[in-house]
C-alpha cells in the first residue's frame, strides 16, 4: 500500500529553541491518525511543516510533493482546517462558494450546498451574523467540498460546544472520508474521537514518545483495579501511572502479561486519554 504522507527526521528550531526534534512519520490510505500531545509540544509546527507554511530540516513527501518547492501543486489534493476559522465577516455564504469553486480546481459547489443544507445556514447569510459554531461548519462545507486526498485538522472543533463538536466528526466522516484518503487532527479532547481514529502519535516536547495503531496500542496496554492490600506489590511491576479512589487504584502497565497482573485485581482496556496520561507522566507512581 503506497503511502500518502512520508516524514523523515523532520526537525524545526526558533532561535536556539528547537521544538520538533527527528520526528518520523508515515499515513497510509484510510488512516485517520490523532496527533496528541500537551500545549507547545510542537503539534502545530509539525502541521504548519506538512503545509509547507513553515521552514524546515529533514524530508517531508505529500502525495509526491515536497512542501517547500512544490506547495502550490500539493494543495490541489490537500485540504486543511485550522484551529480558528477565519472568514471576512462582510462575506455572504453565497459568495464564499462562489470564491471556492473560482479558485479552486477541485472544489464542488453542489456538494458544498449540499452538507450546508444540513445545517441552518442561509446561503444569504453573512459570515458576521453567524455564531462560531456556524462559522466552523460553514468552513468544514467549504473544505470537506474539496475532493482532497490528505485532510489536515489543527484544533478543529477548538471551543465550540459538544453538540457541535459531534456534529462535526460525523460529518467529517460521512462526507469526507473513505479508505482512499486519510486524515491527520489534532486535539485536546481525545475522548471524543478515539473511537474514530485508527492510529495515535503522542508527541511531548518536540519528540514522538509513541506512534502505533490503536488496536496495538489497547492490546499493549491494561488497566487494572488493585485494591489497598496489593499496592505496594502492583507497584513492583512499575505501572505507567497509578490513580486511587473510593479504596481501589486504578494502575496502568504496558507490555505485561495477563497472568501477570490477574492476580492482582480486575483488568481492562484503557481509554487512549488513560494512555495519554501515562505515557507523557515524567514520574513512576
Amino acid at each position: 500500500m503506497s503511502q500518502l504522507i512520508s516524514i523523515s527526521n523532520l526537525n524545526k528550531t526558533y532561535g536556539d529553541k528547537k521544538v520538533v526534534s527527528d520526528i518520523s512519520l508515515s499515513v497510509q490510505p484510510g488512516q485517520i491518525l490523532g496527533l496528541v500531545g500537551p500545549n507547545g509540544a510542537g503539534k502545530t509546527t509539525c502541521l504548519q511543516a506538512m503545509l509547507g507554511l513553515v521552514n524546515y530540516d529533514g524530508d517531508i513527501d505529500i502525495l509526491g510533493f515536497n512542501p517547500k518547492t512544490q506547495r502550490e501543486k500539493m494543495l490541489e489534493d490537500v485540504a486543511y482546517i485550522a484551529d480558528v476559522a477565519v472568514l471576512p465577516k462582510w462575506l455572504k455564504v453565497e459568495q464564499a462558494l462562489t470564491y471556492m469553486a473560482g479558485i479552486h480546481p477541485n472544489f464542488s459547489r453542489n456538494k458544498a450546498e449540499g452538507f450546508l443544507a444540513k445545517t441552518n445556514i442561509s446561503l444569504k447569510s453573512k459570515v458576521k451574523h453567524l455564531s462560531k459554531g456556524m462559522v466552523t461548519q460553514l468552513h468544514l462545507a467549504l473544505i470537506l467540498a474539496i475532493d482532497a486526498k490528505v485532510l489536515i485538522l489543527d484544533e478543529p472543533t477548538l471551543g465550540l460546544d459538544i453538540l457541535t463538536r459531534r456534529q462535526f466528526y460525523t460529518h467529517l466522516l460521512e462526507d469526507f472520508y473513505n479508505e482512499e484518503k486519510c486524515i491527520i487532527v489534532t486535539t485536546h479532547q481525545i475522548e471524543e474521537i478515539e473511537h474514530i481514529l485508527t492510529d495515535v502519535a503522542f508527541i511531548q516536547e518536540g519528540k514522538l514518545v509513541l506512534a502505533e495503531s490503536t488496536d496495538n496500542i489497547k492490546e499493549r496496554f491494561k488497566l487494572v483495579s488493585v485494591t489497598h492490600e496489593q499496592v505496594e506489590q502492583a507497584k513492583a511491576l512499575k505501572p505507567l501511572f497509578a490513580n486511587s479512589l473510593m479504596g481501589l487504584t486504578m494502575m496502568l502497565f504496558d507490555n505485561e502479561k495477563g497472568e501477570d497482573l490477574h492476580q492482582f485485581g480486575q483488568i481492562s482496556s484503557p481509554s487512549l486519554a488513560d494512555i495519554f496520561v501515562g505515557v507523557m507522566a515524567k514520574e513512576i507512581y
